[in-house]
């Protein structure tokens, strides 16, 4: 019985700390040393409050990777009113760590719940914040030493290893996360914050500070480019503001936007690290609402020289409102190319799910509303899908499409367009033009690869003088089911990967038939991705054959974005092509943000912007 008796209070001993402080709780690592257990007489000055609880804010130590902030979990009334900020307390309570969410990819946050013995030992004691960019600030490329891969975090296999299972010191100086981690329900000021992206559907708002940056863009934003040692840069150095501890709203945002300076308590939720303000901030400045058009356009004297404009144009349909506005912009903002790569065409009485395929409707009125802010008229091509087989909207059936100016191109040869799932090859000729069998027609439409996804559809050009040129538009699988960039899967899931890859590949296999039957082919494949080029896994068999129009031009990386996304300014819209084109010269493009330099959120026409470029297929 007595040893019996002195195991019980030896494990009570081990349950239950006498003392310990807040950096002792937070610990190196990932997760707290302490969890689990019991600690009393813990003190500490409390920083924030909010409806769940309160921030307690101790003594810092020399160790940076050691937060000297806690968040107290409660929902009592009676103790919330019992503490204010500037009180310093002690208390008693459990060591635990919190999922905001039954996601996997969450990870776990210190905190301290079950707060009991709380004493006020004196008021109005004063809280100094962190402020980053002064006392400290954040690492500007990688997000997490477990991002391994020649890719960084998005490199190729996904879910290699997860955060909260390795549980590894923290690395604050040179991983973002670790960063974040290590200033984990402490009180920070974000000076100068400039907003990268717009509100989310709850109302927060992505920013960095007057801190390093990288990728910075002539909008404000920051842009997913590759570092100086080839791994791509996510930019870790911006953080999501939440919602205001004081009820307050956050204002609007767009890319650009400057506010006051924002001072909250750091957290992770619901896939990243936060910054809680405690009032939301004002709107200081924003930028310049003038958004230029193209500086690409036509040119009638040149024979050789064709204009092409590429779009992601979101669902449209004859009736979407939206759609006299992606008129405008093919008219007065692209400058209507000889040709447009279209995206997200929906059939003719869009997302009504009734066996209605035909798309005829939507382009006529498209054609007949571009024509209304222009003295051009479109003719187009397209190849409807089966029926609710290609993904998107139920029942809306988009497919991919061109519009083209018949005064300038027309469909070579006398080839028939195909069907669904009639599969477009190419055969020689005596003249060296590839020969397509059915013009324009889809990639090998029955691969698994294209199963719910968009089939490319391929189109052969013949210009007036007697000039050719192939084109490739493209709609990719879209990312679905993927994870965060600051979540605890490590490299970030990036479903469907795999997909896309094959999709590539797919394209790659029919672009070398081409070239193997004549290899000075002019050949262009643009489109929607859904993929960044700093996936190099992803585009990897483009490489022998196409090249990134983009670099070609010369465009500055940091002006290489089509779509905005939470942190990052990024390229979804890719355009490629062969090496003839290359070699002639005279390449250009240019990407047109009439929609992600929107003032707002709710008057962009698609979420994606468009591009225009110019190459010679003489």
């Amino acid at each position: 019985m007595g040893k019996f008796t002195s195991l019980l209070v030896a494990l009570t001993y081990v349950a239950v700390v006498l003392s310990v402080s807040i950096t002792d709780i937070q610990g190196i690592s990932w997760q707290s040393p302490f969890v689990g257990q019991t600690v009393n007489n813990l003190t500490g000055i409390v920083s924030a409050k909010g409806t769940s609880g309160f921030y307690l804010l101790g003594n810092k130590t020399s160790d940076e990777r050691a937060s000297n902030g806690l968040f107290v979990f409660t929902t009592s009334t009676a103790i919330l009113k019992q503490v204010n900020v500037g009180n310093l307390i002690s208390l008693s309570g459990k060591v635990q760590e919190f999922r905001s969410s039954t996601a996997p990819n969450d990870l776990v946050g210190t905190e301290l719940g079950s707060p009991s013995n709380i004493v006020v030992l004196s008021q109005n004691n004063t809280v100094t914040p962190v402020i980053l960019g002064q006392d400290r600030s954040p690492p500007m490329q990688l997000f997490s030493a477990l991002d391994v891969g020649l890719d960084g975090f998005l490199s190729v296999p996904n879910n290699v290893s997860l955060i909260d299972s390795v549980n590894a010191t923290l690395q604050p100086d040179l991983y973002g996360m670790d960063f974040w981690s290590s200033l984990e329900g402490q009180l920070v000021t974000i000076p100068g914050p400039i907003g990268t992206a717009f509100p989310n559907s709850f109302g927060e708002i992505w920013v960095h500070g007057t801190w390093g940056t990288t990728g910075k863009n002539s909008r404000g934003g920051l842009t997913m480019t590759f570092g100086p040692d080839g791994i791509p840069d996510g930019n870790p150095e911006t953080v999501i503001v939440g919602a205001p501890l004081d009820g307050t709203k956050n204002p609007a945002t767009a890319v650009g936007t400057g506010f006051s300076d924002i001072t909250g308590v750091v957290l992770f939720q619901f896939g990243f690290y936060y910054v809680l303000p405690l009032t939301a901030p004002t709107v200081i400045s924003v930028p310049n609402p003038v958004i230029p058009p193209s500086t690409i356009v036509p040119d009638f004297s040149d024979a050789c020289a064709i204009t092409f404009g590429d779009y992601n144009v979101e669902n449209l349909s004859p009736t979407v409102a939206h759609l006299p506005t992606v008129a405008m912009h093919i008219a007065n903002f692209l400058n209507t190319p000889d040709i447009v790569f279209l995206q997200e065409i929906q059939d003719n009485d869009g997302a009504t799910d009734d066996g209605v395929v035909d798309a005829n409707v939507t382009l006529t009125t498209l054609v007949n509303s571009i024509a209304s802010f222009s003295n051009v008229t479109y003719a187009f091509t397209s190849i409807n899908p089966v029926n609710d087989q290609d993904g998107g909207e139920p029942g809306g059936n988009i497919r991919t499409a061109y519009l083209y100016r018949p005064e300038r191109l027309k469909l070579f040869g006398g080839s028939p367009a195909g069907g669904s799932l009639d599969p477009v090859s190419a055969t020689a000729t005596p003249s060296m033009k590839p020969h397509l069998n059915f013009n324009p027609g889809r990639i090998d439409p029955t691969n698994a690869v294209w199963d719910a996804s968009r089939k490319p559809l391929v189109a052969h050009w013949e210009t007036p003088s007697g000039e050719d040129f192939f084109t490739i538009n493209l709609h990719l699988v879209s990312k679905d089911g993927g994870s965060s960039t600051q979540g605890n899967a490590r490299p970030p899931v990036n479903l469907p990967v795999d997909v896309r890859t094959g999709q590539v590949s797919a394209v790659a296999t029919f672009v070398e038939s081409l070239l193997a039957l004549n290899p000075n082919a002019s050949v262009l494949v643009a489109g929607d991705c859904n993929e960044f080029v700093e996936t190099r896994t992803v585009f990897a068999p483009f490489a022998p054959i196409l090249q990134d129009i983009d670099a070609v031009a010369g465009i500055a990386d940091v002006e290489r974005y089509t779509y905005v996304f939470d942190q990052n300014s990024e390229q979804l819209d890719h355009a490629f092509i062969s090496s003839a084109i290359v070699a002639r010269g005279g390449v250009e493009v240019e990407h047109v943000h009439v929609n992600n330099w929107s003032p707002t959120l709710a008057v962009r026409a698609s979420d994606h912007d468009p591009t225009v470029g110019k190459i010679r297929i003489c």
